[in-house]
């Protein structure tokens, strides 16, 4: 029997491409073959993505309050979907596979009308509106959190949750064992804000490291990614402040300097919660406001429940409030490493393969109904 082909769609950001990829590896092990369907955002830098075949669906995202613009959005969604319809037919794929986000709509919806199963990947605390405008067409939702807020009422039996996939560069990290802080050693901090990084991060972390006293800021060695408008004037704070930093608008190895950190300041997007997990972390999460869904907000407080994280919201994420809690965390050590352990308690380093078997057991029912 030939291998089984799974289209995967997603687009975007890092969040929505990266389980995919991790999927993707998981299922190409499995003996399947992939194939990625996404849109012209994400096409630009999927280029590395391990498929057999990429193709290019127009998607947008209805946003904002203007009914024109939400009728435009809603055309480009309608075009996408009739230009997904002809591409699946061609590649028959056994299951379709979406990872959130408006660039799913399309083919998922596609596949549904084909009479192809579908499965939907939630990695936040909250169900999205795309997947929410998708949840009762899918075969199988599969969630990154045990919890998940917003799911549809009366199709809780679709729910699986089999964790978030992890890239392997993050399971790579996994393997470093967490270094308890001592006097004798640096604070290593790691400062991010996510695939686009985060303005706030750079308003608010060099100022609290300012206010802390001169014989805790020898101690510390800083990492932070900050925008490239923003970095200039962070790197002049640091140098004026004499701190052991490294400042970059983006860091490849982020993986590494997670499993390096003492403790990491960062937003809580899924992929971002779930390598802190995975990994073994302890954190200050700072949800990014305004969220239609508070996902971020959700997924912060799988981690805070536990113990592993300390979570602030944005108006409460000041410089005197985090110089407070650095000082805290110097004071009090051991906390650092009992987050650490709370972390890693929440990690579901298998997500990619849970996923992969859930997806193939699809296929697998699919081809037995049809021999």
């Amino acid at each position: 029997m030939n291998a089984p082909l799974i289209l995967l769609t997603a687009g975007g950001t890092g969040g929505h491409l990266f389980p995919a990829e991790a999927l993707a590896n998981a299922l190409k092990a499995s003996g399947a073959r992939v194939a990625l369907a996404t849109d012209k955002r994400a096409n630009a830098y999927a280029g590395s993505f391990p498929a057999d075949e990429i193709i290019e669906i127009p998607s947008a995202t209805p946003s904002g309050r203007s009914p024109v613009q939400m009728a435009k959005a809603a055309l480009v969604l309608a075009q996408g979907t009739l230009k997904a319809i002809p591409a699946i037919r061609r590649l028959k794929p056994a299951v379709v596979v979406g990872f959130g986000g408006y660039p799913t709509v399309p083919p998922v919806l596609a596949a549904s009308f084909l009479s192809i199963p579908t499965v939907i990947h939630e990695a936040n605390g909250v169900m999205g509106r795309a997947n929410r405008l998708l949840a009762r067409r899918a075969s199988l939702i599969a969630t990154g959190f045990e919890q998940v807020k917003g799911i549809p009422a009366g199709i809780q039996a679709k729910v699986e949750q089999t964790g978030n996939p992890i890239r392997p560069a993050v399971l790579e990290a996994s393997r470093q064992p967490y270094e308890a802080l001592t006097a004798d050693t640096k604070f290593r901090l790691l400062v991010t804000g996510g695939s686009q990084g985060a303005r706030v991060m750079s308003d608010v972390v060099p100022p609290a490291v300012e206010l802390l006293e001169p014989e805790i800021r020898a101690r510390l060695d800083i990492c932070q990614q900050a925008r490239r408008e923003d970095l200039e004037r962070v790197t002049a704070h640091y140098e004026r402040l004499g701190v052991d930093f490294e400042a970059q608008p983006f860091f490849k190895d982020l993986p590494q300097r997670i499993a390096r950190a003492h403790l990491v300041i960062a937003r809580s997007g899924a992929s971002t919660v779930a390598e802190l997990a995975v990994i073994g972390r302890p954190s200050i999460l700072v949800p990014l406001p305004g969220a239609i869904d508070q996902d971020q907000a959700a997924n912060a407080k799988t981690l805070g429940d536990l113990g592993a994280a300390v979570v602030l919201p944005q108006p409460d994420f000041t410089p005197e409030r985090l110089a407070a809690d650095l000082r805290a965390f110097l004071t009090e050590p051991d906390r650092l490493t009992r987050a650490a352990a709370a972390a890693h308690s929440a990690s579901i380093t298998d997500a990619a393969e849970r996923l992969a078997r859930a997806v193939l057991a699809l296929a697998s029912h699919k081809n037995g109904q049809k021999s």
